[in-house]
């Protein structure tokens, strides 16, 4: 079974940080692209970052360029998602998902259930 679980989520103020970690299992994770993709509310799906299979590369959105950092670690099938300075217009649920097209609508291969981040004072 494929599985791609979550966690690391949960309420902090504005400016603070958050780490978010994702634990892959029933896949060849070290040969999958990886990304975090955050819906908010009211607001359509958006790929906030991404990383090769290898690590080499990594991309984000502008709107977390600088203040986010994804990491993977292939021997521990685990992907990261650094969150620092965090927005309230960062609140979303963030999902990690795997070999995901973003030319159009967001299709991805495989998705995790999930973790919510609320950035609120």
């Amino acid at each position: 079974e494929v599985q791609l679980q979550a966690s690391g989520g949960g309420l902090v103020q504005p400016g603070g940080s958050l780490r978010l970690s994702c634990a892959a299992s029933g896949f060849a994770f070290s040969s999958y692209d990886m990304s975090w993709v955050r819906q908010a509310p009211g607001k359509e799906l958006e790929r906030v970052s991404g990383i090769i299979s290898g690590g080499g590369s990594t991309l984000y959105s502008d709107s977390v360029k600088g203040r986010f950092t994804i990491s993977r670690d292939n021997a521990k099938n685990m992907v990261y998602l650094q969150m620092n300075s965090l927005k309230p217009e960062d609140t979303a649920v963030y999902y990690c998902a795997a070999e995901c097209v973003v030319a159009g609508p967001i299709r991805c291969d495989y998705w995790g259930q999930g973790t919510q981040v609320t950035v609120s004072s």
